[in-house]
């Protein structure tokens, strides 16, 4: 996974005239960036707030979370780019930010809240390159200018902002799972913070539910039929990193709902 030094990325910010920051509308407050809206905002830059992957959420919580952002003083929209769903919502918010024209979009944010995919649904055809996983095949190498309709252009980054924060809220923020350390640990946390907001997310997703997230690791290993070859134990490591695979492809039903950010 490439991504951006913030020198890097504030240079590149100087080229737009319009910012697009992604977020995952599962975990809004989880992916957006405050470090990036004040770099944003410090170059005078109007910010459009975009809850991508929104057909994973209620359409009521979607709108809520746009009441919030809109609250502190950002335009926000929701949408689902895989399905060209409010793209042209985003169209308009991005002509309304500015009077320049041709407007030159900079789409940014953690990696995997759909960067690329976002620009690929704006311009009606595929031109930057996606993937559901991160780190994998197909995602964006280098700066490149995209036209859009009308007067809009994109610019698409070489990477996005570096994941940060705790290993929990790395990959929260689209880090890969081969590149963690602990991945038992990491997707032991994820499924303790998924079943906070939905009890019955891993039913839902594979059918069953050991009710403990390493016991449920080890049943996820022995039906996907990965044993160590030494002791024939269940390989807990790969069923981790499914798992993890799982939730960045939106396998497992769950959200964040509006009132943790009043918390």
């Amino acid at each position: 996974m490439i991504t951006l030094s913030w020198g890097s990325l504030a240079a590149l910010i100087r080229r737009a005239d319009v910012v697009v920051e992604t977020v995952d509308a599962r975990v809004p407050l989880n992916t957006r960036s405050r470090r990036l809206e004040r770099l944003v905002e410090t170059m005078g830059k109007p910010v459009i707030i975009a809850l991508n992957k929104a057909d994973l959420v209620p359409r009521e919580v979607a709108e809520e979370w746009t009441r919030i952002f809109r609250g502190e003083g950002y335009e926000a929209v929701y949408l689902a780019a895989r399905e060209h769903k409010g793209t042209r919502v985003l169209r308009k918010k991005i002509n309304r930010a500015t009077d320049v024209r041709p407007v030159v979009v900079a789409v940014v944010g953690y990696p995997k809240t759909g960067k690329s995919t976002v620009i690929n649904a704006l311009r009606g055809r595929a031109g930057a390159s996606t993937s559901p996983v991160p780190g994998s095949p197909g995602f964006t190498k280098r700066p490149g200018l995209y036209r859009g309709p009308g007067q809009i252009y994109f610019l698409d980054t070489p990477g996005v902002i570096p994941p940060d924060g705790n290993p929990l809220e790395k990959t929260l923020r689209g880090a890969p799972p081969e590149k963690l350390k602990d991945p038992v640990g990491v997707a032991a946390e994820l499924y303790k913070f998924i079943k906070k907001y939905n009890p019955e997310a891993f039913e839902e997703a594979y059918g069953f539910d050991t009710g403990e997230p390493y016991s449920f690791l080890e049943e996820l290993a022995r039906r996907r039929g990965w044993f160590y070859k030494s002791d024939h134990e269940p390989l807990v490591e790969e069923a981790a990193k499914a798992l993890l695979y799982d939730y960045h492809k939106g396998k497992i039903p769950f959200y964040v709902p509006p009132g943790e950010y009043w918390r």
